[in-house]
């Protein structure tokens, strides 16, 4: 376990450059005085790992230094190999290069290892694709690809959420992957951090210019962050909305795959006509109305009632709506 732990402390230095032995510790999850051991342990078997005080000290290990891999673990390699779906690495042209990757490394796996790896692609496949999801496409995704590599500022024409279209000026600092569908980080001139769907850009137009990188911005720690604080403005905004219904059994499957997008449980065994009952709760209760009515008679609410009145209210206009208009007669 300590050579692991000791291999792994040699490659974050070794990626990341000048950390702390604090930063080392929570990585590792081992405390503080189990890494200056491990660091004696190193320079012990003469790898050039070094320590240095002060505000801008930390330990480093010599840039000249090269870390030989004789082997990878059983783990590692089950890991590599786990899935084939290159997910968005596709969209950004890296699919064929991640499969000629694990190729080079198939090959020069002990047969053992080759055979587990086989056995393994029989066993598992990860599929990152959501059933009924429609994959927006975002063609102008290797443009901003480019302006994300070359620290290049855009002017971009961006359709918002409510149709309307506006121009921006932007400085591209990365794009995340959010369940296949790519977003754009970045700021404009002097503002805050934002983000932007990649789907939802117009036109992109990468200017000559090139702006100066914050060292500051993370992009995996403001992606986390924003992500948290846009999880919780859309909760306040839709509450959960928890509900009983009775469910036909013709429509339960609806349910069981995912289909209803919403969480469940089954309150007990089916009736006598098999209709089941479900504790639900919906994303908020404009989903609740939507789901209900779509289900027409095969679903019933049970509570609340306020549910229950606005879907009468709501099938009611839905009536008044499609009902012809008696035409005018002449006295």
């Amino acid at each position: 376990m300590r050579a692991d732990r000791l291999l792994s402390l040699m490659l974050l230095l070794r990626a990341r450059g000048r950390l702390t032995a604090r930063d080392l510790a929570e990585q590792l999850e081992v405390t503080e005085r189990t890494i200056y051991r491990d660091i004696d342990a190193l320079n012990t078997a003469g790898v050039p790992v070094y320590t240095q005080p002060g505000t801008n000290g930390g330990i480093f290990l010599d840039e000249h230094y090269r870390i030989s891999l004789t082997g990878l673990t059983r783990s590692e390699v089950m890991s590599l190999f786990v899935s084939s779906e290159t997910g968005p690495l596709q969209d950004l042209g890296l699919a064929r290069a991640v499969e000629d990757a694990l190729l080079k490394l198939f090959t020069v796996l002990p047969s053992p290892q080759r055979q587990e790896v086989d056995q393994m692609r029989q066993r598992l496949f990860i599929d990152p694709h959501d059933w009924y999801s429609a994959e927006r496409p975002a063609p102008l995704l290797p443009r901003l690809q480019q302006a994300v590599w070359e620290d290049r500022v855009i002017d971009a024409c961006y359709e918002q959420a409510v149709g309307e279209t506006v121009n921006l000026t932007l400085e591209p600092y990365g794009l995340v992957a959010k369940a296949n569908r790519w977003h754009l980080v970045g700021q404009e001139a002097g503002g805050e951090m934002q983000v932007w769907r990649a789907c939802n850009f117009q036109d992109v137009q990468l200017s000559e210019q090139r702006f100066p990188r914050d060292p500051a911005v993370d992009l995996e720690t403001f992606w986390k962050g924003w992500s948290e604080a846009y999880e919780t403005e859309m909760g306040r905004a839709y509450p959960p909305y928890p509900a009983r219904i009775r469910v036909h059994p013709a429509t339960l499957w609806l349910f069981y795959d995912g289909f209803m997008s919403c969480q469940y449980t089954q309150a007990g065994p089916p009736d006598d006509q098999g209709w089941v009952t479900l504790d639900v709760v919906f994303p908020a209760m404009e989903n609740a109305i939507m789901h209900i009515l779509g289900l027409s008679r095969y679903v019933e609410v049970l509570t609340p009632d306020d549910l229950r009145d606005w879907v009468l209210l709501v099938a009611q206009d839905i009536v008044k709506h499609y009902t012809p208009t008696p035409p005018e007669t002449l006295d």
